[in-house]
């Protein structure tokens, strides 16, 4: 709108100087059409991208606004030099700097001479030249002002678009971490509950309670999912997946080591244990996990391995998700890694580490948050020695 109005006052402009003059209604009718088929093709040239046409359109455009330029002054004289000034911008507009610019030149400098024919003053050839350049910075800055602003608007409607697709991906992140280990666990204890119903009623509704405190448990993690993903305990996870093992028949061991950790830290890798164990329970058909979970020189990592794997893992089913590599997205917010092991006994181990107290930390170009080292590769922390 702003480049427009700028035009038509331009082209105003001349038409007001052409018309103080004493030509006739032909001269003036003549005026009128070249000034609105300037007007037209300086709108082409402004548009946004219209520096991406083909070269040989460029030059017909500008062949025929240099000719509209240049041949009307034998008639209107200097009265017509203000549309030199459309032509320069659209040199710049259209051409590679290398070029643009010495050409912008070339026109200001023409305009030394109509005002030299017609045999007035020098001031008069120095304001008709310097107006010309000045025309033509105004066009151009314009005309990039306008594209740069329709860029910012796209570029504002792109960012809330990926806002709206990271919000997205997060409450699908978020789901997945929080129910896939409760929905698991109801399954497995619903399962149970069916075998031990007539047999033991009186362990048929222990494990009835505990359903229903996972049902409760998850239903107020969906509504807690809007605020983000809740503080979780490492601690109070190892509890729970113990007990949710035994009660499937799994034999457990654990090797737990920790002090306290950062909250940030903590929900990590207890949404890593809990994905695990997940992981576990619906791919394998695990009789043994262990799980150790270590605090040391700074840093805290845990373990989790089982067996019952088959001897090539591969995941085809229809309900596979992304759940490590959420995992490893959450890790590496925190500074932390993932890494997993297959082993050809059938065994599967994950490990994840991450500081104590998580401290924001560039990230290096080209490092994977995610990688699969041989089976025989250890997992080891910085230093070895007591427990922090």
């Amino acid at each position: 709108m702003i480049l427009t109005s700028a035009l038509l006052s331009y082209l105003g402009i001349t038409a007001l100087n052409i018309a103080g003059t004493s030509l006739g209604l032909l001269p003036m009718g003549i005026c009128l059409l070249c000034l609105v088929a300037i007007f037209v093709l300086q709108l082409q040239h402004s548009r946004p991208g219209a520096d991406l046409v083909p070269p040989v359109r460029k030059r017909i455009t500008l062949g025929v606004q240099a000719l509209l330029t240049y041949l009307p002054v034998m008639v209107f004289e200097s009265q017509w030099g203000a549309m030199a000034g459309f032509l320069a911008g659209s040199l710049l507009l259209l051409l590679p700097p290398r070029v643009a610019w010495p050409m912008y030149g070339a026109v200001g400098l023409s305009m030394l001479a109509p005002p030299a024919i017609d045999g007035r003053p020098l001031i008069d050839s120095i304001y008709l030249f310097q107006s010309t350049l000045l025309t033509g910075l105004v066009v151009y800055g314009l005309s990039r002002l306008a594209a740069l602003v329709r860029q910012l608007h796209e570029t504002k409607n792109e960012l809330a678009r990926m806002a709206v697709t990271k919000e997205r991906l997060r409450i699908s992140r978020n789901l997945h971490d929080l129910l896939g280990y409760s929905l698991s666990a109801i399954t497995l204890k619903s399962e149970l509950i069916h075998r031990l119903v007539l047999t033991q009623p009186q362990r048929a509704k222990a494990e009835i309670e505990d359903v229903l405190a996972l049902s409760r448990q998850s239903l107020a993690d969906v509504r807690r999912v809007s605020r983000g993903l809740r503080d979780m305990s490492l601690q109070s996870e190892l509890a729970s997946v113990t007990g949710l093992l035994e009660a499937t028949d799994v034999k457990v061991s654990t090797e737990v080591r920790l002090d306290e950790l950062g909250p940030e830290v903590n929900t990590v890798l207890a949404a890593v244990l809990r994905e695990a164990i997940t992981n576990m329970l619906r791919h394998s058909r695990a009789t043994e996990c262990s799980i150790e979970a270590v605090q040391d020189c700074g840093r805290v990592r845990l373990v989790v391995t089982n067996d019952g794997v088959a001897a090539v893992y591969r995941d085809t089913s229809q309900d596979s998700g992304a759940g490590l590599q959420n995992l490893a997205m959450r890790l590496r917010s925190v500074s932390g890694r993932l890494t997993i092991a297959h082993g050809s006994d059938g065994t599967f181990r994950l490990t994840a580490e991450a500081p104590v107290a998580f401290v924001a930390a560039p990230r290096e170009a080209g490092e994977e948050a995610f990688r699969r080292p041989r089976a025989e590769e250890p997992s080891t922390l910085p230093c070895t020695g007591p427990a922090a």
